[in-house]
């Protein structure tokens, strides 16, 4: 994730960063230009198609459809964010969880069980760097999808290993309840903490295996090229050659959103405006190490 100061207008504007849509779409663009110019000169020097009325009412459909085109990228756009927000939202829970777990936890053992407070120390970071490389994991991604993918049954048998770190911390806290050094209000309290591991990783699974529907992603992909490749039979009678640079830029602005929503709606990748997961998890075994060491 890139940090910025958002009130430093002059660096957003004439910047380029490595993250901008430009730099993705510029051969795209280039090509939306080539067609534009060649749509421009049939019309203005063969063509000209301008005197019939009929052609005429092209600027009105595109106006119409324009706004339909807007409302679409509106809602593409929030829900994209609002998946984004979630995994955030969740991170920070999880790191809030940890923090709880390892107070309450050095409150319990104090300095007279070392040996307990140093393997939790270990472990309770653990899970969040474990979660991390499970939801960047390929595997996840294609769990719910409804083709075969035999080629992933290898990385399949290997187990759900957030899981796996969760049961191993769990059984610990109940090895300390039965040899006495917890009691049972202790023990629920912790299981509290214990059972917001998982849900927390079972919602950031429900993000990342459940992306946008496929039908409704491909539809605003063709709606937005449809409508771009029509542009510029509907302004040229108007514009002219000056319809290259209109369209370009318009395809540019349209393209840009679609292609942010991308970016984001997937939060645990690996993207510059993706979550630092690494980060927090670091901040986790920072912050854990303190309370119990």
């Amino acid at each position: 994730m890139i940090a910025y100061n958002p009130k430093d207008w002059f660096t957003f504007i004439f910047r380029l960063h490595k993250t901008d849509t430009i730099r993705k779409l510029f051969p795209m663009m280039i090509a939306i230009g080539i067609y534009s110019w060649l749509i421009a000169y049939l019309e203005l020097n063969y063509l000209q198609l301008s005197q019939r009325d009929s052609v005429k009412n092209l600027t009105i459909l595109h106006s119409l459809l324009g706004f339909v085109i807007s409302m679409l990228l509106v809602f593409r756009t929030n829900t994209a964010y609002e998946r984004w927000w979630e995994g955030r939202k969740l991170w920070g829970g999880l790191v809030n969880n940890s923090r709880n777990l390892a107070i309450k936890l050095h409150a319990l053992l104090g300095d007279s069980e070392k040996a307990e407070t140093v393997f939790f120390a270990k472990i309770i970071p653990l899970y969040a760097h474990v979660l991390k490389s499970h939801l960047q994991s390929e595997t996840l991604r294609l769990s719910l999808d409804e083709a075969e993918h035999p080629e992933l049954f290898v990385l399949l048998k290997a187990g759900h290993k957030p899981n796996k770190v969760a049961s191993i911390m769990t059984a610990r806290i109940y090895r300390l309840h039965r040899a006495g050094k917890i009691d049972g209000y202790e023990l629920l309290s912790l299981s509290t903490e214990m059972a917001a591991f998982t849900d927390i990783c079972g919602a950031c699974e429900r993000i990342k295996n459940t992306p946008i529907p496929y039908s409704y992603s491909a539809f605003i992909k063709k709606f937005i090229f449809f409508y771009v490749m029509t542009l510029p039979m509907g302004f040229v009678f108007s514009m002219g050659y000056y319809v290259i640079p209109v369209v370009i830029f318009i395809f540019y602005v349209l393209t840009s959103i679609e292609v942010i929503a991308e970016e984001i709606e997937d939060p645990f990748g690996i993207d510059n405006n993706d979550l630092p997961l690494e980060k927090i998890a670091g901040n986790i075994e920072t912050h854990v190490r303190e309370i119990l060491l």
